[in-house]
């Protein structure tokens, strides 16, 4: 365990209230994430991802299951798990709104026991990387959403802890902002070796900062793999047919009965057909079926999927 930075092992969470059956928010889940890895938890709304992030930093007591850091149960010793982690959850009431970012630095920095006089050049830095030079005497409350969740992360960063826990930290961002703070929380973490567990329902932010990625559907793992190897896995089955003229009712009727996920787009003049093949059977198949109208056959060409549609076909599919 000398190269693992967080253990799960058996992790399951069940609410449980007076008069409703209980809620497996959590089943049973394990998993190993490496030092100095940017990883990925992934799932639908109510999968169980939250709730995974706050027993890990103690937030949240499991029904069941380990938490392990430097092979010691983070259950039994939560003091020693504090010291090793900080935290970004999702919404922006994760700095004091009433302290401007210097003095949120400064403030977190000696909630880890860190001294202002050595904090000061590290603060300093953080807030000329994070972009807040021109905000750093105006209060928390007073800054916009974006920079509120930049000072959040570097609150998260100046307490110098080997693990940064980040639920949802572009949510509710614009565009020019969210693509900011996931290259500021890529560039620092591989800078300073941390190790990184992000949430996102962003999949521009996984695809881009991730090293790997865990995803959860129903308070179970379902895929636990490296972003590279998930597209190697999907791009070897997914096609794109180019059609002239649109298909009959018959045609369409067939391919979506026949083939999961297949996405039929027409045009003017020319009908596109997005699918998963994973035989020659099927493809040729599908030819058939084209066919059989007179359908003629532009190209077939092998498409690259985005992260969200593996994420999708993971989730409906759980493969």
């Amino acid at each position: 365990m000398d190269n693992i930075a967080i253990k799960v092992n058996g992790l399951t969470k069940i609410y449980t209230q007076s008069n409703k059956p209980p809620v497996v928010a959590v089943d049973k889940i394990s998993f190993a994430i490496e030092k100095g890895k940017i990883v990925g938890l992934l799932g639908p709304n109510g999968a169980g991802k939250t709730t995974t992030i706050k027993c890990i930093c103690g937030l949240v007591i499991p029904t069941e299951g380990h938490i392990f850091m430097e092979e010691i149960d983070i259950n039994r010793n939560l003091r020693f798990g504090m010291s090793k982690i900080s935290a970004v959850l999702e919404g922006n009431r994760n700095v004091y709104w009433r302290l401007t970012p210097c003095e949120n630095l400064a403030f977190f920095a000696g909630l880890q026991g860190i001294s202002y006089r050595s904090v000061k050049p590290y603060t300093n830095k953080l807030i000329e990387l994070f972009k807040l030079q021109d905000k750093r005497n105006t209060q928390a409350r007073y800054l916009s959403r974006g920079m509120q969740q930049k000072l959040a992360v570097a609150c998260a960063f100046v307490k110098q802890t080997d693990i940064l826990l980040l639920d949802e930290p572009t949510v509710g961002l614009d565009v020019e902002s969210s693509y900011e703070l996931r290259e500021l929380i890529k560039n620092m973490a591989k800078e300073s070796g941390k190790t990184v567990l992000i949430s996102s329902h962003d999949m521009g932010v996984v695809e881009s900062i991730c090293d790997c990625v865990i995803i959860i559907n129903k308070g179970k793992i379902v895929t636990d793999d490296s972003i590279s190897n998930l597209f190697k896995l999907f791009s070897t089955s997914s096609y794109r047919f180019e059609v002239l003229d649109k298909l009959s009712t018959l045609q369409k009727e067939q391919i979506q009965s026949q083939f999961d996920l297949a996405k039929i787009v027409e045009k003017d003049s020319q009908t596109i057909i997005d699918t998963e093949l994973k035989t020659h059977d099927e493809l040729y198949n599908l030819i058939d079926i084209l066919k059989s109208n007179g359908s003629k056959i532009e190209s077939i060409t092998r498409k690259e999927p985005d992260f969200e549609e593996i994420f999708l076909k993971i989730v409906k599919n759980e493969k």
